[in-house]
């Protein structure tokens, strides 16, 4: 039994270890661009992207938010989830028009150089769209995703 339990605290040590990144691991450039873009920024935590590219997720103004940034401390993205009352007039008629019969399962705010947008995750019985909109009401990007009942063949 107490082999079992140093096998499983051992592969817990490993695991957290292998899916997050202390803030000590993040490059000093990365996280002074991170503070001064996210001033009131709490509960900071790091998660390397890939090679090139830092993920903040973070608290601010009591919403969840996270930030990308590259290895340089160059800000890409920033997104927040929203509430449905926070979404326009002008997008949810989008919604209304274009996906009738779906549901919002997620709403978020993107904010990138190129300006905010909305992003939404809606589903219709075993449907799954992910569809961007931009703050006008046109749809930028529709991705249809599996079907809940489909299985991964990878």
């Amino acid at each position: 039994m107490k082999t079992l339990f140093l096998v499983i605290a051992a592969a817990a040590i490993v695991y957290s270890n292998a899916c997050g990144q202390t803030s000590k691991d993040v490059p000093a450039n990365v996280k002074t661009a991170f503070s001064q873009r996210f001033p009131e920024a709490s509960e900071v935590k790091w998660d390397k992207e890939d090679d090139e590219e830092w993920e903040a997720e973070f608290k601010m103004n009591g919403k969840k938010y996270s930030a990308n940034l590259d290895n340089t401390g160059a800000w890409m993205e920033t997104e927040y989830e929203i509430s449905s009352d926070e979404i326009s007039e002008v997008v949810k008629t989008t919604i209304e028009k274009e996906f009738a019969g779906y549901k919002i399962e997620e709403s978020i705010i993107s904010e990138t150089a190129d300006g905010k947008a909305y992003e939404f995750e809606l589903k219709k019985e075993r449907d799954k769209i992910e569809t961007t909109i931009d703050m006008n009401g046109k749809i930028v990007k529709k991705e249809q995703l599996k079907k809940e009942d489909e299985k991964d063949n990878d």
